[in-house]
């Protein structure tokens, strides 16, 4: 079938393919340059603020016909959310599902549905701990190379803007790495069994690296969900796939977060936000390279998961009737905190929509307060990582509220690579070809900053180089080499976008 769709032949460098102007390659504008600050309003110093009137009309269509049905489902979910967490308080970074990588093959049915709920998890020993430490050393050797590197925050950097680095692109193609991205996008599901999706190839998306110092706290990044903020909202963005009809129809209870053919249609980002993510990440995810836990710079999550989602899909169509001021979003948390706050008799629907999308900004990462989201007490169900080792692999649902530590109060630095989790789909392809246009020149990833990049650096890996620094797989989910469609054991989803990858990708057309 390959053979015969095939109409050009990509360049053959060393066994590597390189297209020259594939298709969907460098079709769109680079973003700006920027930092990880640009991605979030609370980092970039911007205020929140009501958005356009449009937002108010777009509200009012996601739930009419449904108000009385959404009434009722709000304080459903309230009831729960007094059940459930109690269970989160009570449990704290035990609630935090765990497995050993050696295990994974025979996952226990209590990590299973522990991971199912909770959406989060601990992958032990990915990694070898002598040989993630030596990545970080190596690490380090490439930006002394390269002192002109960007970061965050300039004066004492803590995120870099690296993403092609030799560690890195070695860390992302790492055999138990993907590996690892197999058993965990294998709990997500298709009701449509032909859906042009492949959970057991994983693709490769270039992200940043962090080496967080002790005493830090400039890197204070509070709850908030990626993948887009008021996208989740709009018709054009998550609405593509309906992906949450059941939350605005007032039946959040069937909102199925691991359900993946909803979220094929999706864009994630309408607006483009620098460090805005375009690629269906199943989960976001980061390989430690040091051994740090609570307190000590890491990483925090909401485990309630669905409810979790639900609630703050809701929470902009619902205002209390006591507490603030008339027209106020906001009040102390003296308040907020309150019972006779929280009661479910003390919020009502709008009876006309607003526009606030409380903690959505266009071009912005979806952020959460206690404030603007009082009922999921996020002052206390934000709960650490556990104490985790390099090579240790922690990763999150892509629906999934986090954080990371005010402060970092440990000792030695929390140091870790971000490697997310993403299947191979057609729209996921077409943003390979414009990132390996961006490997190939040493420019930022495509959904980041733009500028030179790496273009200029020392010890910058070139194209040639790959075969032999990362493998054939590794190569493959790069889109740097085709898709073998012809395999044994593919279902037709997964024929279907192999041969749709590869013709995004310039392999045939």
């Amino acid at each position: 079938m390959q053979s015969a769709l095939r109409a050009s032949r990509p360049v053959v460098t060393r066994g590597l393919a390189i297209v020259p102007n594939a298709r969907g390659a460098a079709t769109q504008a680079r973003k700006r340059a920027g930092d990880i600050s640009d991605a979030f309003v609370s980092l970039s110093g911007q205020q929140f603020t009501p958005l356009a009137p449009k937002y108010a009309a777009l509200k009012g269509r996601l739930i009419k016909g449904h108000e009385e049905d959404l009434r009722h489902s709000w304080e459903r979910l309230l009831q729960d959310l007094r059940q459930e967490i109690p269970i989160i308080l009570e449990l704290g970074s035990k609630v935090i599902p765990e497995i050993n990588f050696k295990d994974i093959a025979n996952a226990s049915e209590t990590f299973k549905q522990e991971h199912r709920k909770r959406g989060v998890a601990v992958v032990r020993g990915v990694v070898p701990e002598k040989e993630a430490l030596q990545w970080k050393e190596d690490l380090r050797d490439y930006i002394a190379q390269n002192p002109h590197t960007k970061a965050f925050p300039p004066e004492k950097p803590q995120v870099f803007e690296l993403y092609w680095s030799p560690t890195q692109l070695r860390a992302r193609a790492h055999p138990n790495l993907l590996e690892t991205h197999r058993f965990l996008m294998s709990f997500w599901h298709s009701k449509d069994p032909t859906a042009a999706i492949s959970t057991s190839s994983p693709t490769s998306y270039a992200d940043r690296l962090r080496m967080r110092l002790p005493g830090d706290a400039k890197f204070a990044l509070g709850p908030h969900v990626d993948g887009g903020s008021v996208e989740r909202w709009d018709e054009q963005g998550y609405g593509r796939g309906r992906v949450y009809d059941s939350v605005w129809s007032g039946e959040w209870e069937k909102f199925d977060p691991w359900e993946s053919s909803c979220r094929l249609p999706v864009v994630s980002d309408l607006h483009s936000g620098v460090g805005a993510c375009s690629m269906f990440r199943m989960y976001q995810g980061w390989l430690s390279m040091s051994t740090c836990g609570p307190f000590e710079g890491t990483l925090l999550v909401n485990p309630l998961l669905a409810k979790a989602t639900a609630y703050y899909l809701l929470r902009p169509f619902f205002s209390p009737r006591k507490g603030v001021e008339l027209g106020a979003q906001t009040a102390s948390e003296t308040v907020t905190a309150s019972a006779e706050f929280l009661a479910s008799n003390n919020w009502a629907l709008d009876p006309t929509p607003t526009s606030w999308l409380q903690g959505a900004t266009p071009g912005h990462g979806q952020e959460l307060s206690p404030l603007l989201h009082p009922h999921l007490d996020l002052n206390h169900t934000m709960v650490h990582m556990p104490v985790v080792r390099p090579g240790d692999y922690v990763a999150w649902h892509c629906d999934t509220i986090h954080a990371v530590d005010k402060v970092h109060a440990g000792t030695s630095d929390s140091s870790v690579l971000y490697i997310p989790a993403c299947p191979l789909t057609e729209e996921n392809a077409k943003y390979l070809a414009r990132q390996r246009d961006t490997f190939v020149k040493g420019e930022p990833s495509p959904d980041f900053g733009g500028g030179e990049g790496e273009s200029k650096n020392v010890g910058r890996i070139l194209p040639e180089h790959m075969e032999t620094l990362v493998g054939e797989e590794g190569c493959r989910a790069m889109g740097l080499k085709e898709w073998n469609s012809s395999a044994e054991g593919l279902s037709a989803g997964e024929r279907e976008v192999m041969d749709r990858a590869n013709k995004a990708l310039g392999f045939y057309v």
